[in-house]
């Protein structure tokens, strides 16, 4: 907490709820957001590609199996889940999974441990889960809208992206309505993409910043919600990268 502040119950969750941000309004940056993932986005690009040099053909390391597994598992979801014909659909599906997960990974970090650090150098505020800022998981949609609509030009090319945008599903009599529908559509993906991995791990970290608030009364309940928390992180990893997998396949498939 800073300096003075009371420690109440309330000044405590608004104290671990703050970003640390540079900036006013709109073109504020969070600061502790673009941090931490980007370290983990570099943890997970430089891990990758030190597994991928020290793979072997013979019998496998832990780690090198493990990989190996996670990387069949991803792609047989997305032979299963994507149509079409494309190689950038696995990478990418693989990058997203194992970047949100180390992401959300982050929750499991006692939540006074990090700020406590901080605080020490004069740094306040700083949330450690990037996944509970709203704005980075509407930035990873908006990438994800992004490619989709790329690859549906791409793959239908412009006139029959545009056939299909004003003649689905009802026909080319009702343009005006067709256009509404695919448009409401677009702009739910993103945000729908966005909201649900912010809700399920800002209600995560919430859960876990009222158990610390027991004190030493937290011990009984801190692991047992930790070790529920392992199948939340991953799940909403898993799910996310699903949806954009699915995102993807509705993208390149003609419904012309």
């Amino acid at each position: 907490m800073a300096s003075g502040e009371p420690l109440t119950a309330s000044a405590y969750i608004v104290h671990h709820l703050t970003n640390l941000t540079v900036g006013q309004g709109f073109w504020a940056l969070h600061l502790d957001s673009l941090i931490v993932s980007g370290l983990l986005g570099l943890v997970a690009f430089v891990g990758m590609a030190m597994l991928a040099r020290q793979a072997t053909a013979g019998v496998p390391g832990r780690m090198q199996a493990f990989v190996e597994m996670l990387v069949s598992f991803i792609d047989q979801q997305v032979k299963d889940t994507y149509h079409g014909k494309s190689p950038l659909v696995t990478p990418m599906a693989i990058t997203i999974f194992v970047w949100v997960l180390l992401m959300n990974a982050m929750d499991l970090i006692p939540v006074d441990f990090v700020p406590m650090l901080l605080g020490m150098t004069g740094v306040h505020f700083f949330k450690v889960v990037p996944t509970t800022d709203p704005n980075l998981t509407f930035g990873m949609s908006l990438s994800v809208f992004v490619v989709m609509i790329v690859m549906g030009f791409k793959v239908k090319g412009f006139g029959g992206f545009m056939h299909e945008v004003f003649t689905v599903p009802f026909g080319a009599k009702m343009a005006p309505v067709n256009l509404l529908f695919r448009l409401i559509e677009d702009i739910a993906k993103p945000i729908s993409l966005s909201l649900r991995l912010f809700g399920n791990m800002y209600a995560g970290e919430m859960v876990f910043i009222l158990i610390a608030l027991l004190g030493i009364w937290q011990l009984p309940l801190a692991l047992p919600w930790a070790l529920f928390h392992i199948l939340i992180i991953t799940l909403q990893a898993f799910v996310f990268m699903m949806l954009t997998i699915v995102y993807l396949s509705m993208a390149s498939e003609s419904h012309g």
